[in-house]
């Protein structure tokens, strides 16, 4: 029997779970991070830069939480502002400029709702990237390492594989803030977890992702090393399809579909 959802939702949000910045520093080989979206500024919540997975350069984009008190502050709890995502399209457009592939690691509660954010065009630039990343040329990874909270993890999660850590949700809402919303009250979370849908094993179910990645070792080198080997073969296979883009558009497009048949009208 798995775990209760809530338990997954508190094991996605543990202090001392691995974070972006974990997964490119072991996984990947002389990064070089970027900065700025050039049209506002920086923002640490999103970290990205151009690295190699064995001999391969690749762009590598990452929500950052931090783990300490004051790196989490620094990033903003793993909340991006608008800068951060329209930074990350622009080292998208720049991995395709150069035939690079992207790997984006995902782990947020969601978009920073603060009002800069929403006066600099918060929805805008999300939509931006899920315009831009369905028609981007190069092979695109996802892989969601702790939580997948609505617009803000779906910004970077439009690929051609969306893999998940066993432990990591992908939701539309938080399951306080569905509570909230449809019993007015927060302490219901965890049967809004429920209901929710938000596991692994849910997103796999229903085509939402691909591949549930274990967490026997997290954290340790055979973790990371595994998860290495699997971006390469993926990556390569990927390489290998020369309708990619078209696959993609038409994973999303299957999100949701139920089939009708005559007996169920």
């Amino acid at each position: 029997m798995s775990d209760p959802a809530y338990k997954r939702v508190r094991l996605a949000r543990d202090k001392d779970r691995p974070t972006g910045l974990d997964y490119i520093r072991h996984i990947f080989d002389g990064f070089m991070e970027l900065h700025g979206d050039r049209r506002y500024g920086d923002d640490p919540a999103i970290v990205g830069g151009i690295a190699r997975l064995g001999e391969l350069p690749v762009t590598v984009i990452a929500i950052e939480k931090g783990h300490t008190a004051k790196e989490r502050t620094f990033r903003n709890f793993g909340a991006p502002n608008p800068e951060g995502y329209r930074k990350a399209l622009r080292l998208m457009k720049q991995a395709e400029k150069f035939g690079r592939p992207v790997i984006c690691f995902i782990d947020t509660s969601g978009a920073y709702c603060g009002i800069g954010a929403e006066e600099r065009g918060q929805g805008q630039a999300i939509a931006e990237n899920l315009m831009e990343m369905s028609a981007l040329r190069v092979p695109v990874i996802s892989v969601l390492i702790g939580e997948g909270g609505s617009g803000g993890a779906l910004a970077l999660a439009v690929a051609d594989r969306v893999w998940m850590l066993q432990n990591a949700v992908y939701s539309v809402i938080s399951p306080e803030g569905c509570a909230s919303i449809l019993w007015k009250d927060a302490a219901k979370a965890e049967k809004a977890a429920e209901s929710l849908r938000l596991t692994a094993e849910d997103a796999q179910r229903f085509g939402i992702i691909e591949r549930i990645l274990p967490e026997k070792d997290l954290g340790r080198p055979e973790f990371y090393a595994a998860i290495r080997t699997l971006l390469s073969e993926e990556i390569n296979e990927l390489n290998h399809d020369p309708e990619r883009t078209e696959h993609r558009y038409e994973r999303f497009r299957r999100i949701g579909v139920s089939a009708v048949t005559k007996e169920s009208l």
